[in-house]
Order: C-alpha cells, then sequence, then structure tokens
C-alpha cells in the first residue's frame, strides 16, 4: 500500500465493494482528510431514543424477562427521558438481579421503580442514619423542588420524591418535562432554574438557614443560565454568542486551553446576565413556596412517615387525602336481641 501511495480507506473500497463504518463521539477533531468525498464523508448523528423509541428497546431487552401484568413498557419510556439504549438495558438488568434477591417469580412494577433510582442515583443507602433534624431538613429541601413542580407550569412534572440516601444525596427527587421536544424556549429553561432552586429556598424559609444539600442544585442552575447568556442569546445582551467553539484550534486538549473571545467588560455584563436570571428564577421560586407553604408541610408530614411518596400519592397529598388510602376492615355483625315488652 504504502508503495502505490493509497492509505488504507482507499484500498479498501478500490479492491471491493466494501462500506467503511466508524464512530465518534468527538467529531470536532477528526482530521479533515478523513472527512473529504470519498472517504468518511456521511454524516449520521445519533441522539437519545424518544419515548416510542424507548419503548420498543425495552421490549427488546424484555424478551427474555419475565415481567408482571401490570408492567407497562410505555409508562417505564415515559418515566426515563434522557436514557439511552445501554441506560435501558441497564434498568431490566438491575430489575432482574432485583428479582432474584426478593425471591420473587416475576420483575414487578416497584421492583422496575427500584432498578431505575439505581440507575440514576444508585443503590439506596439504608443503612446510613441522620439525625431527626437532618432528616427533617431534607425532607423540607426535597418538598421545595416538589412545590416548583407541582405549581409552575414550565417546571417538569414530579414523579418520585425519597428521603433515603442515595450515592452521595441525602434524597432524590425524580422529575420529568411533561413532554418531550427538540427545543426549549426561554421559559422551559427558567422553569428547569426555579425548580433547581426549590430546595434551598424551602430551607432558607422553613429554617432561616442554608445547607450544603444544595451544591448540585445550584450548579446546574448555574450552568443553564449561563448557557442562556453565551450560547442560547436569552438575556439583554441580545442574539450573540459568546462561548468560545474553539475555532479551528481541533488539539484535543483545547478545552482546558481555550480563549476567550471576548472583553472584559463583556465578561461583567454576562455575570450581571446570569445573576439577573438566577435571581429571577430564585423569587419566583420563593413566592411559589410561601403562597403553598401550607401543601408542603403537609407533603414534608408524608416524606417523614414514608420516606418515599410517588407522584399519584403526592397528587392524594394535593387533594386533602392522606398519601396512602386507609382501607377500613369490615366490622362483624353483631346480632342484639331485645327484651319482650
Amino acid at each position: 500500500l504504502a508503495n502505490h501511495g493509497l492509505d488504507l480507506v482507499d484500498a479498501m473500497v478500490a479492491a471491493a465493494d466494501v462500506v467503511v463504518l466508524a464512530a465518534t463521539n468527538r467529531a470536532d477533531v477528526l482530521d479533515p482528510a478523513l472527512l473529504r468525498p470519498g472517504r468518511f464523508d456521511r454524516t449520521i448523528t445519533v441522539g437519545l431514543p424518544d419515548v416510542k423509541a424507548r419503548t420498543e428497546i425495552l421490549a427488546v431487552h424484555a424478551r427474555n424477562k419475565k415481567l408482571a401484568d401490570d408492567v407497562e413498557l410505555k409508562n417505564i419510556a415515559r418515566r426515563t427521558p434522557g436514557f439511552s439504549g445501554a441506560d435501558l438495558e441497564n434498568v431490566l438488568n438491575e430489575a432482574a438481579i432485583l428479582t432474584v434477591r426478593e425471591k420473587e417469580d416475576m420483575i414487578t412494577t416497584p421492583i422496575i421503580d427500584e432498578a431505575i433510582d439505581r440507575v440514576i442515583m444508585g443503590p439506596a443507602k439504608k443503612s446510613k442514619k441522620y439525625s431527626e433534624k437532618e432528616r427533617y431538613m431534607v425532607a423540607v429541601h426535597e418538598t421545595g423542588h416538589a412545590i416548583v413542580g407541582l405549581k409552575l407550569e414550565s417546571a417538569d412534572m414530579v414523579q418520585k420524591v425519597t428521603i433515603i440516601p442515595r450515592g452521595d444525596a441525602g434524597g432524590y427527587n425524580l422529575m420529568t418535562p411533561r413532554e418531550e421536544t427538540f427545543t426549549q424556549s426561554r421559559s422551559d429553561l427558567i422553569g428547569k432554574i426555579t425548580g433547581y432552586l426549590g430546595g434551598r429556598v424551602a430551607e432558607e424559609i422553613v429554617f432561616n438557614e442554608i445547607s450544603t444539600g444544595a451544591y448540585a442544585d445550584i450548579q446546574s442552575a448555574t450552568k443553564i443560565a449561563r448557557a442562556m447568556v453565551m450560547s442560547y442569546g436569552m438575556s439583554n445582551l441580545g442574539p450573540i454568542q459568546y462561548e468560545n467553539g474553539g475555532g479551528d484550534n481541533v488539539f484535543l486538549g483545547r478545552d482546558y486551553s481555550s480563549a476567550q473571545n471576548y472583553s472584559g467588560e463583556i465578561a461583567f455584563e454576562i455575570d450581571k446576565e446570569v445573576r439577573r436570571i438566577i435571581d429571577e428564577a430564585y423569587e419566583n421560586a420563593r413566592q411559589l413556596i410561601i403562597d403553598n407553604r401550607d401543601l408542603l408541610d403537609r407533603i414534608v408530614d408524608g416524606l417523614l412517615e414514608h420516606e418515599t411518596l410517588t407522584a399519584e400519592q403526592i397528587q392524594r397529598i394535593v387533594e386533602g387525602k392522606p398519601a396512602v388510602e386507609v382501607v377500613e376492615e369490615p366490622q362483624d355483625d353483631v346480632i342484639v336481641e331485645a327484651d319482650a315488652v
């Protein structure tokens, strides 16, 4: 090959009817010579599956598994937005392992719920103990997220709230988009930021104190706000992109040495806009939680009693009912004989 001056790809195509496929998650660092016509000149972007595709993927991985009659793959698909095919396979494999551990004959819906939680956050740390005060604070924090999800139309929907520790988190709040879309509006992003800040706001309102539990929430909220300003043009700075894409610098280490392509004055304005967006969302969350303080207290009481609340149980609390329906046992008939008059 070297004597004829041909590279490997050209030689393979010239020798036979061969289609060469390659995959990468860093197309930005490929040599342009690889992408010229006649070589890897067709790009196919494989994104994360939508709800229909997730249902079909689950059906493939569920073929050799015994599922209970109440298990609906479409419902599992709705609860797993953002999951890849490998994640969905992992969910069902984890569910199968849990089924064996629980000595069950079939995979049930509660087992699948636990498997989803394990894939997202890791196994529950039921042996981890914390004080009643800390437990109460975690319940308030997680309920703050839930209140925003329940009362703000643009926020994500609440699917489950728990105060059982998982991974590095003291509690866990599963929230999914109301509808899967290809694009997001400014109000959608503000709703996400408001949802992230709900936990910290609830702590501040109830305890007049804040904890380190909102670390990851603040990180996620700030990332979205900065993207709104620097990448999406969703601020008073207008439709200008300040995020440095790297230009022609295609070295692997470019992400660590990218140059700032705007002035110090613009950097100051960017920081001001990010703060303004965060402050706007924070005040929205504060007002929502103040207006629904009674509901927050009732959900917190339910969490402290049951440790985990599903969307259906939370809805019962919203309606003024107990989280778990109380079934009264039928009373035995008592026959009383009256004396003859």
